[in-house]
Order: C-alpha cells, then structure tokens, then sequence
C-alpha cells in the first residue's frame, strides 16, 4: 500500500463495553447488534455472567455516537443501570456478530417475565400463522425469563426450555438480525415447543396440544373449575360472570368472601368493569401486566361472588398465549388465582397439582415446560394518583432498587429473611436490594421448603455473598427460626423499624425522620405486640416516641381470627360491657374470656391500630369472625367508603403527653362510637368518623414531635382511604410525606428494611 494509500484510511478505534443491570432476554444482544452495523461498526456482543459485554472497532465518531446512545435507544425491557468502558487494541474486525456466552463473572440476573405482547398475540388468532393458537409464543419482548431459568447467563442452555431443540424455521428466526426473535432464548413453534395436555376428574390424560385447549374452554364453558399451569405456578380459572361456578371455587377453596381478581381480554373490557384513570390503565398494559385494584364500575358484568360486598375489583390482562387462548375461547372474562389451598405455596408440577389440588380442581391443563421460580401475579392499586404495589412477584422480581445513601457507603452484603406472612427476602450489596418474589405465608412445611429453596436461587443469580443476615425479632416466626441453618453473623431488626426503613429506602432517605407504622402485630422486644406506632428513626437508631394505648388479645392468636374478642377486650377497657351482647358470645365464654382478659394470661397486651380496627369493625356487626387475613378491617373500609365523603367528623383520639411514650386513648372513640351506633346513625358514617381520627392522630403526634419528614409503612396502608387521608392531613401541615410504592407497605416489604438496617449497622 502506497504512502497516500495509508493515509486515505480512515483511523480506527476500539472499544469494550460492559453493561450491567436488567440486560439479558430483554432483546439487548439483537438491538446491540443492528446499531452496530448501521454505524459501520465490526465486533462482537455478548452475555457473560455479570451482564452483556461489547467489543466494537470503527470510525472514532461512529464508536462515541454508537456508545453513547447504548443506554438511551435499549429496548424498553431493558435496564442499563452501567456502562464500564475501557479501549481495547484494534484487531481489524470486518463483521460484527452476537457470540457465545461467556460464564465469567456473577450478578446477572435474568428480567422479569413480560407479558404476552401485540404481535405474538396477533400471531397466535391467525390462522394463517404457524404459531396459530400456540399457548408459548414469545419474541424478545414477552415471555417466560426469571421463572424458567437456572443460572447466569440467560440463554436456553441454562433454563426450562433446553429440552426443546428449535426447529429449522425456527432457528432460522432466531440467526436472523431483522427478525423480532432473533437470539429470544424462548422462541418455539408447535413442531418444536412445549406442549399442552389435558387430564380430566377420571384420571386420564389428552396429549393432543389442540384438542387438550379445546377440552379446557369446554370445560370452562361449562362451569367446571379447571387448574391450569400459568407461568409461574398452577392457577384455578372459572367463568367470572357465572355465580355459581365462582361459589362452587370459592366454597372449595375454602376461601370464604375474599375477593377474586380477574381476567380480561383487554384493558376496553377493563374499563368497562372498574374505573381506570390514565395511570391505572398504562399499568393494567405494561410488560408487567399486575392486578390492577379499582373500583368498580356501574354495569359491569363480572359476577358479584367475585368480589361479595367489596366496591373494588382486581383486574388483569392476559399475562401469556395460554391465557389469551383460553379467555377469547370462552368469550367471557375468568377467575384467575393462585392454584393452592389455603396456606400452601403454588404448585409447580403437574403430578404434584394431581395430589394436592384434588377436591378442587375438575380438571387439569398441564405442560411440560418447567417453572424453576415459583411466581405469583404482581398486585397494586392507584389511589389519588399514588400507586401502591401490594405485593411484588410477576413483571417486577428481580429488578433490583437502587438506594443511593448519602456518603456513598456501600451497604454491606446481607440476607434479610422477611418476616412470617407474604414473605419476601431480600439480598443487599453496594447500593441496590434485590427483592424476592412474594412468596406468602410460611405455616406450611412446603412453604418453608419452598422458602429455604428461594434463598439458594436469588444468592446464585445475584451473586452475592452475604456476609450477615437479618430477620425479624418474633423468635417463632419459621423465617427467623432459619437463620439457624446459616453461619452469618446475626442481626435482629424490630419489626416496625423494618417497615419504616423499607420506606424509607425506597425513597433514598438517609436521615431522622418520623415513621408512622400501623399494621396488624409486630414483635416490640418489651413482651407486648405492637402495631399502631410512631417511631423517630433513622437506620441504626430507633425511638418509640408514640403509640396507641394498650388492649388485650384474648385468646392471643385466635383474637385474629375472631374480631369479636377484640372488641370484648376494647369494651371492657372503656366500661361499656353492656354493648357485648351483641358479640354473639355465650354468657360461658364471654365470662371466660373476661377471665383472660382481667388476668392478661394467654391475652397479650398490644396497641395495633389493625386490631383496633378488627375491633370496631366487630362492634359494628360488620365481621365478628374473620375468614380471611384482614376481612374485618376491610369490611370497616368499604363500610367507610360508601359513606358521604364530604363529612370530615371525626372521632376523639386524644394524645396523652403525660406518660412516655405518648398514647393515643382509644376510649374516647369506643364510647362516642357505641353511642352513635346504639343512637341509630350509619355504620358507614360511623366508619368514616373512625377514620378520620387516625388521620388526624397522625398529624397531632407528628406536630408534637416536631419532625419535617415522615414515612409510612405496615400492612393498615393498604387501606386506600387511609392512607390518603394520613397523606392529606401530613402534606397539609407543610410535611414531606414518603409512602410505599414500588414495595408493599405489608410485611412484604420487610425484608428491604431489614436488609438496609442491618447492612448500615454493620459500618457503626
């Protein structure tokens, strides 16, 4: 090459990239790809085990637009939280490709699972397709990613779909740049895929993938409850616009009135069911696609054994092929829900749902693709433009929360166990926490199975090493009894402080603030269960400064599944004995429960505002023994809410700042609410004069104590009226207000606060 030949080249550069976050089976490779070749660009991309990596030569100014603009133009599911660039030698490249993974490395997580989109829904109703009417459709934009995988990275190698070989047509998709399933790990075709069959009360089965759907819309058609294998777990599916076969589910179940959520065929059905602003809706359609609560709308045609008495409905979109196919099949919304009894953790398996789900189920839809991470369907509400995520699982887990603390210290890598009911874990390490995936309550031996399991497979996809590990002070609860198994340092977190530094996390916050924590009970450390507090707080120190005056549990637990003893204790404390005879009680056992009570033997002292409400809700008629977690409380809400909400009346609950900590005196409130019921007055207004005292306790302490910034957090903000009222009352006064949003306000969330608490705790 002549002198003027070599000077006409045009220089070239080299560059590697690491990108680190949410960036395998997002479509990141196939993106990363194409923009490399519209620039001219030659090189390779990449997944190893800590991510995607890039090596890219060309034209300088190519390279710099091509690396800047990586972030910013990723595929909406991705999530590039880093790019760690460094030069690399030219090596005279002429093509760029996507190539083999590389298993260097830890801490690549797979995304969530996304739901079914546009185009593959398009796809599987045409029938000139050739995926026509195939249940496991996916692209790079939907499908199956944290429930089927193994390991780090994401390829098909290392998750549930390696036993299916792709056939020539569909690998042909997948080496194509052009094509929307080029390198999606998920991609199957029914000569190549997963399949379906169908197994009926007598015991035998339907191979036939077509005729198996076929047989699941007749019997759903039909009134039949069918439990069918979702996404990450088995799920039991009826008609929601058939009462009876609503009862029939619920009545086996053993569910008693706890609302259903249910599934449309689109977010235009949605909102002819339930009222959804422009929020509501753009969450209903996400990738995430959760329940979205709201309330009901006028003429709606879901079935009220759906939801019995509740003026909300939970709603959702088809979240895979398999439930679109079976909710246009049938042509009528469905009841989708968990597929266990109550208590037990979601079944995985087919010949496992056969043993465990009989009794229940009349038949079965099963597959043969397997779920590695058990899931359920994700849960929030948008309430006054505030959304509030009630449980995290399905299109959120394991996105990790980024929790920038001042000082940029990083957070000591730490296990937290959650706590006893909706159980989530958490692992922390430098400045983000990865939730778990709800796994709910942990009184069953295959839950706490199930459990230990959840632990060993985040650690393994994280990466991380914890070098404590933190739970919850209950000794008895079955998550604090596994920390025995571990060889980490310890750290007990009380369990009103995990909550509001949950919140607290969430939301960046590294200073003093006052926490308001109002849920049903909590272990405080001094013998009695707390519940309704107002903490001065920052990670490493906590301070009760607030609470509600003690009562009694009589009977302990079963006050919780019985109201009625709540509201025993509660008339007892106020001299109002005379109103217990319409608790129902027999005079023996109302006796032997005064007995309990007086005595404080088996009746622990508490100041739960969840209690307190249990208890009032009793006093009211609205639910003396509860069926479900948190019926009572419920009732007392949806009894307040169809109240005049212009009537701002509320209830004495005075502070008594001559003891300390202050107490907020409930018996003021019994008194005036006995009376107004025994004067005849609604209970839906009495309800809402209730509520309205504890927003206005909330304000009275917060003044008291003088602090700017506060957070709420426990299970009571659940309460959609509640919680807006506390927030109105706070932001009124001039306070900063920091509530859950991206983390239930439930216990869980617990497991984010406990991790924060006792990794800081660790730099003291």
């Amino acid at each position: 090459m002549t002198e003027a030949e070599v000077a006409s080249v045009p220089p070239r550069e080299a560059l590697r990239l690491q990108l680190r976050g949410v960036v395998q089976g997002v479509g990141l490779r196939p993106f990363v790809l194409r923009e490399a070749r519209a620039r001219g660009l030659a090189g390779r991309v990449l997944n190893d085990g800590a991510g995607v990596v890039v090596e890219a030569e060309g034209a300088p100014a190519a390279l710099a637009t091509f690396a800047a603009q990586l972030a910013a133009r990723a595929p909406a599911a991705a999530r590039i939280e880093s790019v760690a660039r460094e030069p690399l030698a030219v090596r005279g490249r002429t093509d760029f490709v996507i190539d083999a993974s590389a298993a260097e490395g830890r801490g690549a997580l797979p995304g969530p699972d996304l739901a079914l989109c546009d185009d593959c829904r398009a796809e599987i109703g045409n029938p000139a397709a050739r995926r026509y009417r195939y249940p496991f459709t996916s692209c790079t934009c939907c499908g199956p990613r944290y429930s089927i995988a193994h390991a780090a990275p994401f390829d098909r190698a290392r998750t549930t779909m390696a036993p299916f070989t792709p056939c020539t047509a569909c690998r042909a998709e997948y080496d194509d740049p052009a094509d929307r399933r080029c390198h999606a790990q998920t991609l199957a075709c029914p000569a190549c895929g997963p399949r379906l069959r169908y197994g009926d009360a007598s015991g035998s089965w339907r191979d036939d993938a077509d005729a198996a759907l076929d047989a699941a819309v007749a019997a759903i058609s039909a009134g039949d409850v069918l439990a069918i294998k979702g996404l990450g777990g088995f799920q039991f599916v009826v008609r929601a616009d058939d009462d009876a076969a609503v009862a029939r589910l619920r009545r086996r179940k053993a569910r008693g009135d706890k609302p259903f959520a249910v599934m449309v065929s689109d977010a235009g059905v949605a909102a002819r069911e339930v009222c959804l602003d422009a929020t509501a809706r753009t969450l209903l359609e996400s990738a995430a696609a959760p329940i979205v609560i709201a309330a009901r709308a006028a003429g709606g045609r879901i079935a009220a054994a759906c939801a019995p008495g509740c003026p909300d409905l939970g709603v959702m979109l088809p979240t895979t092929p398999l439930h679109a196919l079976l909710v246009d099949g049938v042509g009528a919304p469905l009841v989708v829900t968990s597929g266990n009894r109550a208590g037990e953790p979601l079944c995985r398996d087919g010949d496992e749902a056969r043993v465990r789900l009989a009794g229940i189920a009349d038949a079965f839809l099963d597959h043969d693709r397997a779920i590695v991470q058990p899931l359920d369907d994700s849960v929030l509400r948008v309430d006054d433009g505030h959304v509030t995520l009630l449980r995290r699982a399905r299109g959120y887990s394991p996105l990790p929360l980024e929790v920038p603390l001042k000082a940029d210290v990083p957070l000591v890598p730490t296990l937290a166990c959650g706590g006893a009911l909706k159980n989530a874990i958490a692992l922390a390490a430098g400045d983000r926490v990865w939730l778990g995936p709800h796994l709910g309550d942990l009184d069953d031996l295959h839950a706490q199975a199930r459990y230990a399991q959840g632990i060993d497979a985040l650690q393994a996809m994280t990466g991380v090493v914890p070098e404590r590990i933190a739970h919850d002070r209950h000794p008895d609860y079955p998550s604090t009894r596994y920390v025995a198994t571990r060889v980490e340092p310890a750290v007990a977190v009380q369990h009103h402080h995990a909550h509001v530094a949950a919140c607290m996390a969430e939301h960046g916050l590294d200073e003093r603030v006052l926490g308001i924590a109002w849920d049903g009970s909590g272990d405080g450390g001094d013998g009695s269960v707390w519940g309704g507090e107002w903490l001065e707080t920052d990670y490493t120190q906590c301070t009760r400064i607030a609470h509600l005056r003690p009562f009694r549990l009589a009977g302990a637990e079963a006050a919780i599944r019985e109201p009625r003893r709540v509201a025993l204790a509660l008339l007892s404390g106020c001299g109002r004995l005379g109103a217990a005879a319409a608790l129902g009680f027999d005079a023996r056992t109302q006796a032997n429960l005064g007995v309990l009570i007086e005595r404080g033997f088996n009746a622990p002292s508490t100041s739960s505002v969840g209690r307190l409400f249990d208890g009032v809700s009793a006093v009211l008629g609205l639910c003396h023994e509860s069926a479900f977690e948190g019926e009572a409380a419920m009732r007392l809400e949806w009894a307040a809410r169809s109240a005049d909400q212009s009537t701002q009346r509320a209830y004495p609950l005075p502070l008594d700042v001559t003891v300390s900590p202050w107490q907020l005196d409930w018996r003021p409130l019994l008194r005036d609410v006995i009376d107004d019921h025994a004067a005849g007055v609604a209970v839906a207004t009495i309800a809402l004069g209730f509520h309205h005292a504890l927003a206005d306790a909330a304000l009275v302490v917060a003044r008291r104590a003088e602090r700017r910034v506060v957070c709420l957090g426990g299970g009571c903000f659940q309460n959609a009226l509640l919680a807006r009222l506390v927030r109105a009352r706070l932001v009124a006064a001039g306070l900063r207000v920091y509530a859950p949003a991206r983390v239930p306000p439930n216990d869980g969330g617990l497991a984010l606060g406990q991790a924060v608490v006792a990794a800081r705790q660790a730099e003291c």
